[in-house]
């Protein structure tokens, strides 16, 4: 895949050298020549301006990356404009970096498709979850297994845990599936609010946005809600 990373501090940095470690094509953007300069070797191409130029940042290939995402972290006014400026020119997927509650808000009203938060999940752990289609959350318990949050693929909606066989077709256990209630927020704009269900039982019936809670390794996950199979 192809990525466009803005902000190139810690979190950026390591977001970006993990992502090109995996084998994935990586951009890396900041108007700080000396952190462009830090990283370039490491990555696909660094490239140095300012994300807050409309017209600076129209002449990076955003028509052919797959996934945007805006790391800047202390310049609020810089990470809510670039966010707006790539959300004007529609960019495929825009993930933008909140780093206080007001900032959350902003970035809701402006309208992306996930909204990060590096003081709750390191650059590494972020980087694996972007791997795998459909993976809200993860936490790696070993080498080979983990818990992951994924949404429910249209196919298993209506369905029961007990009619999928998720542990005899998938080798993976369903510890619970969480509910994503609709609420509103300082602004008036609706987002969703997970509620978790608890211990569920093979009746269980998945709906439409629900988020399933399974163990296993990731491949098996990745074969599980895959849009593929």
């Amino acid at each position: 895949m192809k990525y466009i990373i803005i902000g190139l501090g810690n979190f950026g940095t390591t977001l970006c050298t993990s992502l090109t470690a995996m084998g994935h094509e990586v951009i890396g953007v900041d108007k700080d020549m000396q952190k462009v300069n830090q990283v370039k070797d490491r990555i696909t191409h660094g490239v140095c301006l300012d994300s807050s130029d409309l017209h600076a940042v129209t002449t990076l290939p955003l028509k052919d990356a797959d996934v945007v995402i805006v790391c800047i972290g202390e310049d609020i006014g810089a990470s809510v404009l670039t966010t707006a400026i790539l959300k004007q020119n529609k960019v495929k997927k825009l993930i933008s970096r909140a780093s206080s509650d007001i900032n959350r808000t902003v970035i809701e009203a402006i309208g992306v498709d996930m909204i990060i938060s590096p003081e709750k999940e390191s650059a590494e752990r972020f980087a694996k979850k972007l791997q795998i289609e459909g993976v809200v959350d993860s936490f790696e318990l070993s080498e080979h297994y983990s818990i992951i949050e994924a949404r429910v693929p249209a196919r298993y909606v209506g369905r029961t845990i007990e009619e999928i066989n998720f542990r005899g077709r998938y080798n993976l256990n369903v510890l619970t599936v969480i509910k994503m209630l609709e609420k509103t927020n300082l602004i008036g704009r609706p987002y969703k609010k997970p509620e978790v269900l608890g211990v569920i039982g093979p009746k269980t019936q998945l709906e439409e946005n629900d988020i399933l809670v399974l163990f296993g390794r990731p491949a098996d996950v990745q074969a599980c809600i895959s849009p593929r199979r």
